[in-house]
């Protein structure tokens, strides 16, 4: 294999240089430097470009053995790029994740010495409603604006094979149990003539041999082999995650033409009606999402990915969904490895113009191709909020939309038609709408884009439908460590006077929407940026424990789980993760760890106030998500004010993976204004005898003399 990584020269495009910059008598000494893999906005001279930028590399190679053959690979481009060797066109890409392959035997053979030139694209959208590019995440807003991902963000490089290439190749766990596992493969070869293969499998240790008369061009096949008592891949908080090798060898007359290895793990996953059954067992979700690792996705390293995931293991979190994106390879392989699961969504969010269809379900292809294998993508999912740009109307995403209709329900036909093995989400966000008024999972951002949080509970006793998953579920927050950036200008180090700030700098450089703030922490009512931010941390907390809270008490009846909206930051900014771009915890973090714990004590909502001598009753439950029963688990519920207490003990057992009604907490309020708490402890001891202690707090206050509604 010859790498062709490093420094390219590089300049941006124009009509001129794009005639001449692939001949080689073309002087490109005075071009800058940049590197791949890399983004080229990450060097000073391309800092604000958004233009197309022509990058050149030479490279030596020895003649090509006789009957082998040479393919020029990209493992990554962003988004679009033109490919010409020794001034010769040799195709494009299209499509930022899957890499792309071109035969260059004949080239490489003219020659020792060689010019690879590459014209690469990633255009800006001009409209968020009609996007032409699938880029998702990565230019859909939400991050910086100004930032631009392309570039050759991942490896080049020349390999040799023999005369039969493996052009496209899947490998899928179709069904496993404790007896059988049935894993389908299919592959593309690509031959110069007639000729016999045997293509080798080994999967665990099971061989399979299919002999087959390829023609010249392309051959497709497709088969099954079957691995008798396997053992099976868990999520993490069910079991362990083994997983074994499959090799796959094309051989022609005996000799190795060309090879993959992967790996995989035998799990089956179903969902009906969004509760999730892991290997037949019912499992409730709970999940995050989480945009890119790094908005230069280069720069992102298996590190990263896995101390992500293991920040959201500590969280008590099952599931991370990769949000309108596909990341790098290691954050599969981690996610494998530690047995957390992934729902995958492909890369659209928001609006998308008529004539990307053709591209997005050959994406959705490549999609299954690249990932299906691994055990922790647990679904797909076509299409990220179609309907992103008019979220406040809650009519208009009731009626059907174009990129409802025809772009998602492509997508997802394709996604169901190349993998079939796990589910299939079309869009997400979307309402129910006519005229089958089924919708998806649920986003409603109460508390913070619209209404309280305190109406979720209402809400989905109204409209039980809503409830089956529910997503999108947070607030922003202000990180502390961006106190310093919030008193200074752009690009200037001046003081401002707290809350006289640049609001609308901080808006464009931050992605603070103080409009939004303004409904619940106003920033008149605080005296310093700090006591303010740690109030939007205080609130994002609240409606996270809270809403999940009302969510695991909805377990299976109708609740298949929950996705939080933010996990951690891909750039400084204001935003509903609860982990900054260094990841240093807020508030949030430690809400969403405790309201996520396999074992928690949940009660009714408190009322923002009450009046004296009012009658309050809290029913009080218990949520499991373990396997075994809680024997002897005891649940101590305790009113406090100022001048006295109440409390009441309750003891009993929990079944597995349930949700228990334990009893009613009432209290006949103080003849006086004060504060009014309700603590839970929760003690349960496993078979050893060691004790767990959870606890739980909510207040709401006695207002004397107010009026009663």
């Amino acid at each position: 294999m010859i790498d062709l990584g490093g420094r390219w020269a590089a300049a941006p495009a124009d009509d001129d240089l794009r005639r001449r910059y692939v001949r080689d008598d073309f002087d490109a000494s005075a071009w800058e430097s940049i590197d791949v893999p890399g983004h080229w906005q990450r060097h000073a001279a391309f800092a604000e470009q958004t233009d197309p930028v022509l990058q050149r590399r030479q490279f030596d190679s020895l003649e090509p053995v006789p009957g082998t053959r040479r393919w020029l690979t990209f493992d990554g481009v962003f988004y679009q790029s033109d490919v010409w060797l020794d001034g010769s066109y040799v195709g494009d890409t299209e499509g930022y994740f899957a890499p792309h392959s071109f035969e260059v035997t004949e080239l490489l053979a003219a020659r020792s010495e060689h010019l690879l030139a590459v014209e690469v694209t990633c255009p800006t959208p001009s409209d968020q409603r009609r996007k032409r590019t699938l880029t998702g995440a990565f230019q859909d807003g939400r991050l910086d604006p100004a930032a631009n991902p392309g570039g050759i963000w991942a490896p080049v490089h020349v390999v040799t094979t023999g005369p039969v290439r493996i052009l496209h190749h899947r490998v899928i766990c179709r069904d496993a149990t404790a007896q059988l596992a049935t894993v389908a493969l299919r592959v593309v070869l690509h031959s110069l003539d007639e000729r016999d293969v045997a293509i080798h499998t080994r999967i665990a240790g099971v061989d399979h041999v299919l002999a087959q008369r390829l023609s010249a061009g392309e051959n497709r096949f497709e088969w099954a082999v079957q691995v008798r008592n396997p053992e099976l891949w868990w999520p993490h908080s069910m079991g362990d995650q083994p997983l074994a090798e499959v090799e796959l060898d094309v051989r022609c007359a005996g000799v190795t033409s060309d090879r993959r290895r992967q790996r995989i793990g035998f799990r089956r996953i179903r969902m009906d009606d969004w509760i999730l059954r892991v290997n037949d067992e019912r499992m409730f979700v709970k999940g995050t999402s989480q945009g890119p690792t790094s908005i230069w996705l280069a720069e992102a390293t298996r590190a990263d990915h896995e101390r992500d995931l293991r920040l959201a293991i500590d969280a008590h979190l099952d599931l991370v969904r990769v949000r309108s994106h596909i990341g790098r390879a290691e954050l599969y392989d981690v996610a494998d490895e530690l047995g957390v699961l992934l729902w995958q969504d492909l890369p659209l969010h928001g609006g998308y113009d008529r004539s990307v269809k053709p591209s997005a379900t050959r994406q959705a292809s490549d999609a299954v191709d690249l990932l299906a294998h691994h055990p922790s993508v647990a679904l797909w999912c076509g299409h990220d909020e179609p309907v992103e740009w008019d979220r406040g109307s809650i009519a208009r995403q009731l009626l059907p939309s174009a990129n409802r209709s025809w772009l998602d329900r492509s997508i997802a036909t394709v996604l169901r038609s190349t993998d079939g093995s796990r589910p299939v989400i079309a869009h997400s966000g979307v309402l129910p709408t006519l005229p089958r008024l089924e919708g998806t999972d649920t986003h409603l951002s109460l508390g913070w884009e619209r209404g309280d949080e305190r109406q979720l509970a209402p809400l989905l006793a109204r409209m039980p439908r809503l409830a089956r998953f529910v997503s999108d579920l947070g607030a922003d927050s202000l990180p502390l460590s961006l106190l310093d950036r919030l008193n200074s200008g752009a690009g200037d180090s001046t003081d401002r006077p707290w809350p006289d700030l640049d609001w609308e700098d901080l808006h464009d450089r931050l992605g603070l929407r103080r409009e939004l703030f303004e409904r619940f922490t106003p920033v008149e009512q605080f005296d310093t940026v700090e006591s303010w931010a740690l109030a939007t941390q205080q609130r994002q907390a609240d409606i996270i424990r809270f809403g999940i809270e009302d969510l695991r008490r909805l377990k299976y009846r109708p609740t298949g789980g929950y996705c939080h909206a933010g996990f951690a930051d891909s750039i400084a900014s204001v935003s509903s993760s609860v982990l900054d771009v260094d990841r240093q915890p807020k508030l949030g973090y430690r809400a969403l760890a405790e309201a996520s714990r396999p074992v928690i004590a949940v009660a009714d909502r408190l009322p923002s106030h009450v009046h004296p001598d009012e009658e309050i009753v809290v029913d009080l439950h218990i949520c499991s998500d373990l396997r075994t029963r809680l024997a002897g688990a005891r649940l101590e519920a305790r009113w406090r004010w100022v001048d006295g207490d109440e409390r009441r003990v309750f003891v009993g057992d929990i079944d597995p993976d349930s949700v228990a009604f334990v009893g009613q907490a009432r209290i006949i309020t103080p003849n006086e204004s004060t504060p009014l708490t309700l603590d839970l402890r929760l003690t349960i001891e496993d078979p050893a005898g060691a004790s767990e202690i959870i606890d739980r707090r909510d207040e709401t206050y006695v207002i004397a003399g107010a009026h009663h509604h």
